[in-house]
């Protein structure tokens, strides 16, 4: 693969609902630019992009693959996306490097909820739409063109229309240039049926018209009735696609090939060139992955100046010096060394040091940051636990190396439940991350239901004595207080108000460091106390057998005693929520809150969206991420954050009281 200047180069995020055909239409490019000699399927597990074993498995897109296609002197890299929601962070990260998505939508089905989340993440950026199936029963262009219309808000303009559908699905006319082509591959030149002249006319007046809207000349020329020259209609064409103002529609089908030649044609001839900023060199990694045969390997897009093999660079993210050794340009799984990556193009830097994805790496001594990339949040949490002792050994380590290949998972260790936590983007992510911690790392784990930290507090003031008393010759044990608990605002409050000596000052800590030890389990359900005042009033010593330890132990006491006698109670955690969701699915939303025991804080419209805010029990919401999918079709996302613990009652209370003491007394058989 030869180097290009950035004008030769284009970068394409093809994106898509699973199942439009996209990595299809990506293989069809491949056999018609001469790198393939047949076509690869999907349902075979033997395309170029989708050469990752769990991908091969579930014959589905998981990680997004960088495939490099050369066609009319112009590279153009092909960002092949996974289409389904869970991965969504993998789109993300290329639409950040891209110039520009094609949309890829079944002439079948039509618009998908994945083709609106992914249109309202590329926002202003240039798009085309591929109707891709045009072969298959039921295909429809015109309906599918409609079904564009009505949902998105672009100026929608076919420059290419099929000819004819399923079975008769032969060919394509373009636009443009008022061509009509017959035929697999770049196929053959037919004359225009006549059944569609008509539309390429009305079609290509709105195609002169979107050309004219790119230049203020074209613009007034337009207006004021003058014939627009081929050249001025794709310069100003060229324009009004960058710009955002018009949206090209093709038509193929990847599977039968035909079409795709065309396609290619428009994306070299049309799609936008990367913009080129002089200086040192300043590239962002967009993709990490670890490859079993390479080692670690970060994707990069050079944003500013050229990055160049054996160059020292700084990592600005982490200030840390990197040493560029081999740099790859890469097409799915293959790979060929390069020494130069020129500004615009995307390229893989392997082995490097400290260097993971979102990271800019530049010159170190005009060091720029890069705008990140705004991954999504992770909010399924499940609890990994190992199945062994020496899973548990390599555990940590292997969790960490998922993290640092994906941001859209999480890891944490909630120390009060003794869980590990793992928090990806839905179940079908989970399911892979732990067939990858087994098949890469070696680690075998089993998935837990995550535990709530509940806590436990009291509701009135009590006055108890604790006292530890031991004596039988030798050295005793003596320790005794009278201690008052009441409830109060604060985790925990120590005071004290011993007169006359009853116990000596150099007490006083160890009394509060044993109320502090027994605080780590509540008299209720062995959960962590909190909200207490604590003040120690009187007691008594021996001036011999009185000891730290002795009053330690006479805090203890007195602790579980106060706790039993001042109405214990058990705290939950209450999550901040807020719910962005399409109109239609607010009044859903709001009935879910309420089964779940939540508080509806109030809504607010953001354009076609609807935020909902609520407060709602963490037990509430561990799985809320599979609740919400449900009940908007993929369409909704949510935040949250920790609120505060509040008095939790009822039947609901008794039963984890009930499960938290069986638990227990289940760990002590053992």
């Amino acid at each position: 693969m030869k180097n290009y200047q950035s004008n030769q180069l284009r970068n394409v995020a093809v994106v898509a609902h699973g199942g439009s055909g996209k990595t299809s239409l990506v293989e069809a490019m491949l056999f018609n630019t001469g790198i393939l000699s047949r076509m690869g399927r999907v349902e075979d597990g033997t395309t170029t992009s989708d050469y990752h074993p769990e991908e091969t498995a579930r014959k589905m897109t998981i990680h997004t693959s960088l495939v490099p296609v050369e066609w009319n002197n112009t590279k153009i890299n092909l960002l092949d996306t996974p289409g389904f929601s869970d991965f969504i962070g993998e789109v993300k990260g290329s639409l950040r490097v891209a110039d520009g998505a094609a949309f890829v939508v079944s002439a079948v089905d039509g618009v998908q909820v994945q083709h609106e989340v992914i249109w309202d993440m590329a926002e202003e950026m240039p798009k085309v739409v591929i109707i891709n199936k045009m072969d298959r029963e039921n295909a429809n262009f015109d309906k599918v063109l409609d079904d564009l219309k009505a949902k998105f808000s672009g100026n929608f303009v076919p420059i290419q229309l099929p000819i004819g559908s399923f079975t008769d699905f032969s060919g394509v006319v373009s636009v443009i240039d008022k061509k009509a082509y017959s035929g697999e591959g770049k196929g053959k030149e037919i004359p225009v049926p006549e059944d569609l002249m008509d539309y390429i006319e009305t079609y290509r007046e709105a195609l002169v018209e979107a050309a004219a809207e790119g230049d203020d000349d074209l613009t007034m020329k337009y207006l004021e009735g003058e014939e627009l020259t081929p050249e001025e209609i794709k310069d100003g064409f060229q324009k009004s696609l960058a710009m955002g103002k018009v949206v090209p529609v093709l038509a193929c089908s990847a599977v039968k090939n035909i079409g795709v030649a065309q396609v290619l044609d428009f994306l070299a001839a049309y799609f936008p060139a990367p913009k080129v900023e002089e200086g040192p060199v300043a590239a962002l990694v967009f993709k990490t992955i670890a490859d079993p045969y390479v080692g670690k390997m970060n994707f990069i897009r050079v944003y500013r100046g050229q990055l160049k093999s054996d160059s020292a660079i700084v990592n600005v993210s982490k200030q840390k010096p990197e040493k560029i050794g081999q740099i790859l340009y890469v097409r799915g799984k293959t790979t060929q060394q390069t020494d130069v990556v020129p500004c615009g193009d995307l390229a893989v830097l392997v082995k490097l040091q400290d260097t993971s994805t979102n990271n800019t790496l530049a010159d170190k001594d005009k060091p720029i940051e890069l705008d990140p990339i705004d991954f999504p949040v992770p909010t399924l949490t499940i609890a990994v636990a190992p199945k062994s002792k020496n899973d548990e050994d390599k555990l940590g380590d292997a969790l960490y190396k998922l993290t640092d290949e994906d941001p859209t998972i999480k890891v944490q260790k909630n120390t009060e439940t003794k869980q590990t936590l793992l928090i990806t983007m839905g179940e079908a992510q989970t399911q892979i991350m732990v067939d990858r911690l087994k098949k890469r790392y070696g680690v075998d784990v089993t998935l837990e239901e995550a535990k709530v930290p509940y806590r436990e507090t009291i509701r009135k003031k009590v006055e108890v004595e604790g006292k530890h008393k031991k004596q039988s010759g030798g050295r005793g044990q003596y320790g005794h207080t009278w201690i008052r608990f009441e409830p109060c605002d604060e985790h925990f409050i120590f005071a004290e108000e011993v007169f006359g000596g009853a116990v000596p000052k150099n007490f006083f800590p160890a009394v509060e460091k044993g109320l502090r030890e027994a605080m780590e389990e509540g008299v209720l359900a062995g959960f962590p106390v909190t909200g207490i005042k604590a003040t120690l009033y009187d007691g008594s010593y021996h001036p011999v057998d009185s000891s730290e330890m002795a009053f330690k132990i006479a805090a203890h006491l007195a602790f579980k005693k106060g706790c039993e006698q001042a109405s214990p109670v058990l705290l939950e955690p209450i999550q901040n929520v807020e719910v962005t969701v399409p109109e239609q699915f607010m009044g859903d939303i709001i009935s879910d809150f309420n089964t779940k025991r939540g508080r509806v804080l109030g809504t607010e419209s953001i354009g076609k969206l609807v935020k909902v805010r609520a407060q709602v029990p963490l037990s509430e919401m561990y799985r809320y991420a599979i609740d919400l999918k449900s009940m908007t079709q993929g369409r909704g996302s949510f935040t949250m954050e920790f609120y505060n613990y509040e008095e939790f009652s009822g039947r609901e209370a008794e039963m984890v009281i009930k499960k938290a003491r069986e638990e227990k007394e289940a760990a002590k058989e053992k």
